[in-house]
């Protein structure tokens, strides 16, 4: 058995609970959170210890869930790796590129398992998706991650909240790096980065267009790839794929009125086994640390998606567009003051060192 202890009893915190509370060969050790009341209600519910400090958490378990919010990461990673314990790390692994870079050094020097929780590259429909795309090479791919705020991790941007998740899975399913990068931004509500656009390019493709929201009222995760022999829809929310291929048009005798034109098209649905993604995240965690596996989403891993993330963030920046006077009394878009306009250009990533 695996005693796994959760660090943050917040709304991940709790689902990581409710799976951890199910897996075979693994035990919910405690938990723990400076909200004391609200760790006590939550173990109670899964009949687990609540610890008021992490030290004693860290005492009576082998491995550890972190979904505290992003500042906390770093020094409670740290904390756990001199303690050797096993850690899952919610994304983004860390605040700043220093402190994931500094943590991922820790993770490989360390022999505990270190995984950052992008838990869509354990979503079935992804891991279909990519099975799909290993067949052919696309041309353009378009990520879709939109949210209403009431939904959203609020203690960072939409960038870091929701785009990473796609970045993350474009650096997997990419098979290269990005050559560069070019993003705007929005602010409507938070003061900070709500809806962000940007485009990533590759060499030698594919062009690759991302939009992150968290002002939106229809929640939509998408990913639609074209390629030379078809068009690719993926729903990561319901978990569906469909292929659509190329048309084919004939004409063929009619009746006394002529010649018919007759076009056919054919659309594909791709099985997609229904599992829920966080009970495969979990259940990859504690197979790595069972089996003493290198897990499909490491430390480098977040570090990168973090690296790219950040480079979206700084382009949207530049090119950002402050919304919040809208609802000053406004009434109409012409009476919205324009900013300067900015002119984005392409330029080649430079990297900070790894």
């Amino acid at each position: 058995m695996v005693k796994i202890g959760v660090i943050g009893t917040g709304r991940m915190g709790q689902r990581h609970c409710r799976v951890i509370s199910g897996l075979p060969r693994t035990e919910l050790g405690g938990v723990y959170d400076q909200d004391q009341q609200t760790a006590q209600q939550v173990a109670a519910q899964y009949e687990a210890p609540a610890y008021e400090r992490l030290e004693d958490l860290l005492d009576n378990v082998t491995a550890v869930v972190i979904a505290t919010p992003t500042a906390f990461h770093f020094e409670q990673a740290l904390r756990c790796l001199q303690r050797g314990r096993h850690v899952l790390i919610e994304k983004p692994m860390a605040e700043t590129l220093d402190q994931a870079q500094a943590l991922a050094r820790a993770a490989d020097a360390s022999a505990c398992v270190v995984q950052v929780g992008h838990i869509e590259r354990f979503n079935p429909a992804y891991i279909e998706l990519k099975n799909v795309l290993q067949q052919t090479k696309p041309l353009a791919i378009n990520f879709r991650r939109l949210s209403p705020f009431e939904s959203s991790n609020a203690d960072v941007d939409v960038v870091l909240d929701l785009m990473i998740h796609d970045i993350d899975l474009l650096l997997d399913v990419g098979r290269a790096k990005p050559a560069a990068v070019s993003a705007c931004g929005l602010m409507a509500d938070s003061g900070t980065l709500d809806h962000v656009t940007a485009q990533i390019w590759f060499e030698s493709g594919p062009l690759v267009s991302l939009t992150a929201s968290r002002v939106t009222e229809q929640k939509i995760r998408s990913i639609d790839v074209t390629a030379r022999e078809g068009y690719l829809e993926c729903d990561l929310l319901s978990r569906s794929i469909l292929v659509h291929r190329s048309t084919i048009g004939e004409y063929h005798n009619g009746n006394e009125r002529g010649f018919k034109y007759r076009q056919e098209s054919v659309v594909e649905r791709i099985y997609v086994p229904n599992f829920e993604p966080l009970f495969l995240e979990l259940q990859h965690f504690v197979d790595c640390i069972v089996d003493g596996k290198t897990p499909d989403v490491t430390a480098a891993d977040g570090l990168e998606a973090l690296r790219w993330a950040m480079r979206v963030r700084e382009a949207s920046q530049s090119h950002l567009v402050d919304m919040r006077s809208w609802n000053t009394g406004m009434d109409t878009w012409s009476d919205l003051t324009p900013q300067p306009a900015t002119t984005s250009t392409w330029a080649p990533a430079t990297l900070p060192p790894a």
